[in-house]
Parts: structure tokens; sequence; C-alpha cells
């Protein structure tokens, strides 16, 4: 994952400083990757669990990373793709590979872990994304890439919508 920025503010109701992360200059292409890395990680550490509490846990993380990745993705980097390379079809393909992934990270969330079938649902979600990690680094960002796409200008604001996305998620989940 890449090193964040950060910058550094005065918190009043402390009177300490506080280190705030700033959105990181990237290219598209790299936040992307390291996005996939991040959820191949979380999928080889989820299968050397045994602990359901442990399992739920990380699949859940494995869920979020994945939904705010798929935004950002359909949200921003699909609509620029389309529109800058030759097979436009690639970012259709990719839309319906999310449509799955939905659905089983929408089944996954109602489960516990424990339950029959859980562990394959997480299986299956693991499979489906590395076809489609496959199939984009293979296919579709080298189009991008030999597009005339500002990858880095592409990247601030899918890094932009990606901070927000996460901070309302947290916000969410402490109230």
């Amino acid at each position: 994952m890449a090193t964040k920025k950060t910058t550094t503010r005065r918190d009043n109701s402390n009177k300490k400083e506080t280190a705030q992360p700033a959105v990181e200059e990237v290219s598209a292409i790299d936040l992307l990757e390291e996005d996939h890395r991040e959820v191949e990680e979380f999928f080889e550490e989820y299968e050397k669990l045994e602990d359901a509490s442990d399992k739920q846990q990380l699949a859940l993380k494995i869920c979020v990373a994945l939904q705010v990745h798929t935004m950002i993705e359909e949200e921003i980097f699909y609509p620029a793709a389309r529109g800058a390379i030759e097979k436009p079809e690639l970012s259709d393909e990719a839309i319906v590979e999310h449509a799955s992934a939905k659905q089983l990270i929408a089944e996954i969330e109602d489960m516990e872990p424990g339950e029959e079938l859980y562990d394959a649902k997480v299986k299956v979600l693991q499979e489906q994304v590395v076809h489609h990690v496959e199939e984009e680094e293979g296919e579709l960002f080298p189009q991008v890439e030999a597009s005339e796409l500002d990858l880095e200008a592409l990247g601030k604001k899918m890094a932009e919508r990606k901070a927000a996305s996460l901070k309302q998620r947290a916000g969410e989940e402490s109230a």
C-alpha cells in the first residue's frame, strides 16, 4: 500500500497535534493494483484462520474493501476508461463481474461464520476476485495505460472518493 502523506493540525479539544491523512498523488492504475494486492492478502490470511469470530471479522473487512473498490471503479474509473480504450466492452464485463461479487458480499454479510456455506461463499468470492483481477490487470489496464487518460488526475479523484467513503463508513460504525 502506498505511503500516505500527512498534514498536522491542532486539535483544540485536547491541545495536541494530530496527523490527518492527506490524499496522495497516485496513478489510477497503481491505486487499483494496491487494492488488489491488499484484498489478495486478506484472502490468504482468511484461509489460515480457524476461529469463527476472526473469520467473520476478516470476511467483513474483505467485503468493505471490495465494496469501496468496486464503487470507485464503477463511479470513476470505468466511465473514464470506456471512452479512452479500443475495447470498451472490457468495462462492461467488469461491471457484470462486480454484480456477481456484490451478491456474494451481501450473502456473506448476512451470515454468521460456521453457518453452512459461509467458508464456501468466501472461497468463491476469492476465486471471482482473482479472475477479475487477472482480466483487469492483463487486458483493461494495459489499454488504459496506452490511452491518453490523465491517470494521475484520475487517481487523485479516485483516492479522494475512496477516502471519503471509508471515512463515512467509519462514522456509521461508530454511531
